[in-house]
């Protein structure tokens, strides 16, 4: 019987590596390329010379007015302060209807998790009223309520309350039982347990459900006063629009569409973005 031979143990030194460094110097057009508000701004560039362009092709200023033309109007319109009265008077209005839905939505997500009467509700308020478009609701809005800034709210808040209330009982829906029953085990019940463990838990969810909110809501006030018009006087900046319109202003009217982009892009970037990198991502929860 042959026995195998035992390999000598050796060690081998190794001179260290210093002719490559630690660290590689990316290229100044890669790092500059890494910046996310770069390649955003360099498409809203490119956006803004096809738009030159395709008004220039067209040369009609009535029906397709330039991008230096609409960028002069919105100056204009910014300078004199009637363009920030308008986005004052819509402002306020849709924080009113938002926080109301936020509200609503909330207590009846916290209903639909503590009670089997309060899950039938919320599927069956759902169900029937998260398909019907907010803007259907202004006819009867202006019936019950009359001219003035509670017929708004009253849309704004049916165009936040589903699409938040489905996202954030989906969310609660989402939280292991392991962290329920560790709530449980701290005594915690109804809404405690909601704002202590569900809530943290499923936050990526509700921050979801807050941003389609925040969007069905802006365009629904955005449509609402294009047919509602202006109340006590003072008018929105879906009226501003309407109003130009009528006029035949159109570099105007764009103007006032490029506000509400502007908004829209200040509000993602600036408040939604920051809370989740405030909460979320700094926890773990999203890349």
């Amino acid at each position: 019987m042959t026995t195998t031979p035992v390999r000598q143990e050796y060690e081998v030194q190794l001179e260290p590596l210093l002719s490559v460094p630690l660290e590689r110097q990316l290229p100044l057009a890669q790092r500059l390329w890494q910046q996310g508000w770069l390649r955003k701004t360099l498409i809203l560039l490119v956006l803004a010379v096809l738009w030159e362009a395709a008004a220039r092709f067209t040369d009609n200023d009535l029906l397709l007015p330039g991008f230096l033309q609409t960028a002069r109007a919105f100056w204009e319109g910014m300078f004199s302060g009637e363009l920030p009265a308008k986005v004052g008077v819509s402002l306020v209005v849709l924080l009113k209807g938002y926080l109301l839905g936020i509200v609503l939505a909330f207590a009846l997500t916290s209903l639909a998790v503590s009670t089997q009467f309060g899950r039938d509700l919320l599927g069956t308020l759902t169900s029937m009223f998260n398909p019907l478009p907010a803007i259907a609701l202004l006819p009867l809005a202006l019936l019950w309520f009359g001219l003035g800034d509670n017929s708004l709210i009253f849309v704004l808040v049916h165009s936040v309350l589903w699409a938040l209330a489905l996202n954030t009982y989906a969310g609660f829906l989402g939280v292991s039982e392991t962290l329920r029953m560790a709530g449980r085990n701290y005594g915690l019940r109804g809404l405690r347990l909601v704002l202590h463990i569900l809530v943290p838990a499923a936050l990526p969810s509700i921050l979801s459900g807050l941003k389609i909110g925040w969007a069905f809501a802006w365009r629904t006030l955005i449509a609402a006063e294009l047919v509602f018009g202006a109340s006590s006087g003072k008018g929105g900046l879906g009226w501003y629009i309407f109003q130009n319109r009528n006029e035949l202003y159109t570099d105007k009217v764009f103007a006032g569409l490029a506000v509400v982009i502007l908004i829209g892009l200040l509000v993602e970037g600036l408040v939604f973005n920051t809370l989740e990198r405030v909460t979320v991502r700094r926890w773990g929860m999203q890349r």
